[in-house]
């Protein structure tokens, strides 16, 4: 190996830490951790390479913005709400955001707030500058926004809304602000090093994200292809027009940022899941409804590529064989839940077989899913947890 691997791993699982090493090899990883728990037990938890591009090592606490794994977190918060009894996924949205159903909207429900299929996936008007740090503001204009297709009639990942269609809420059922209520009930429980909104005394242990450099020769996604292409069409609304919520900056990482800015580890990822991989977290009934297909399409209409979700989750999407255009994939087991984060990050809970996943790193990839670091890492976690039974 020629990166310093720190950490622990049980016997077994050493697999997983060869495949972990070889991406720094094969695939010019910078610095990661990944993370595995397994039946309740951490079985792996490394991390190596550096940090920065200075060559600060990453070590033990280092965090990073995980972009939208942040999505799993405000889909686990809506989950542990309605298992409470607070927030029903059934009802109305009228119910709990009155001012959100008017018009075309009036027959949302909060399930299709949660499964990408409101329409409200990105924002015509240009966004004021920094207003993405103002919630209330943000919130009343998801609200007021029309949406790109009539409700309920198709799926169309909400790239950065879904922050604040989903995270208001958890802020009307719990009456807490979506950072606070998911550190309270959430991450601290869990002992999970996560945050949504870090305050300023911890941010010298973040990572900076090293942006993807195409080649010259770089074949892009369709995603991608689309938002070059047209500036005011859907992929390019929901990707530049984010109010600020753009980059790497203190501001963002100090934000509650539902859509794309929670903040943690491999380690963070893991033990957020662990619950659900163990049922301890929810209600049987509840979990099913985390692990049961929502809405699956073929062409999703913001990724343009086939998908599929549960109430706030990425389900199994292992597009690696596709004959149509983008692999783009994640490959996780059917019964599996969790998300992706844009450039390749992954947290997730396999309650099958009682197995949680956190895989964070600094090096973006190309991928609108995981890439071949990622989807190496979690088939590599599967055959060692295969190993066990």
């Amino acid at each position: 190996m020629s990166v310093e691997i720190n950490g622990t791993v049980s016997d077994g699982w050493e697999p997983l830490v060869e495949k972990f090493a070889s991406n720094f090899d094969r695939f010019s990883e910078l610095g990661a951790s990944v993370c595995v728990t397994y039946e309740g037990e951490t079985v792996v938890d490394v991390w190596a390479g550096d940090r920065d591009a200075e060559g600060n090592p990453w070590l033990e606490d280092t965090i990073a913005v995980v972009n939208s794994c942040t999505k799993g977190a405000v889909a686990l918060a809506c989950h542990l709400l309605a298992d409470r009894g607070l927030l029903d996924l059934d009802a109305p949205v009228a119910e709990v955001w009155p001012e959100f159903a008017h018009g075309a909207k009036a027959t949302v429900t909060t399930r299709m707030m949660l499964n990408h299929t409101t329409g409200v996936a990105a924002f015509r008007d240009e966004l004021p500058e920094g207003s993405a740090f103002d919630w209330d503001y943000m919130c009343d204009r998801v609200a007021a926004e029309e949406p790109w297709w009539p409700p309920g009639t198709r799926n169309g990942y909400h790239l950065m809304s879904f922050g604040w269609v989903a995270g208001e809420l958890v802020r009307r059922a719990s009456g807490l602000s979506l950072g606070t209520f998911f550190r309270e009930e959430l991450a601290e429980p869990a002992g999970a090093d996560f945050w949504i909104g870090l305050p300023a005394t911890e941010h010298h242990r973040v990572s900076p994200l090293k942006p993807f450099r195409p080649g010259e020769k770089e074949e892009f996604s369709a995603f991608t292809r689309a938002f070059i292409a047209d500036a005011d069409g859907l992929q390019a609304r929901a990707w530049r027009n984010r109010g600020g919520a753009k980059g790497d900056s203190p501001e963002v990482w100090s934000a509650e940022l539902g859509g794309g800015g929670g903040i943690t580890n491999a380690r963070g990822l893991a033990r957020i899941y662990q619950s659900c991989a163990v049922g301890d977290f929810v209600g049987p009934q509840q979990v099913e409804r985390m692990k049961r297909v929502s809405v699956a399409t073929e062409r999703d209409a913001m990724l343009l590529l086939p998908t599929r979700f549960s109430e706030g989750f990425m389900l199994r999407m292992d597009n690696r064989k596709s004959f149509g255009g983008d692999t783009d994939s994640v490959n996780i087991r059917e019964g599996a839940f969790g998300h992706v984060g844009a450039g390749g990050s992954i947290g997730f809970a396999d309650p099958n077989i009682g197995l949680s996943m956190g895989y964070v790193m600094n090096q973006m990839g190309k991928s609108v899913l995981l890439d071949a670091r990622g989807e190496g890492l979690v088939d590599a976690a599967y055959l060692c947890a295969d190993q066990q039974l």
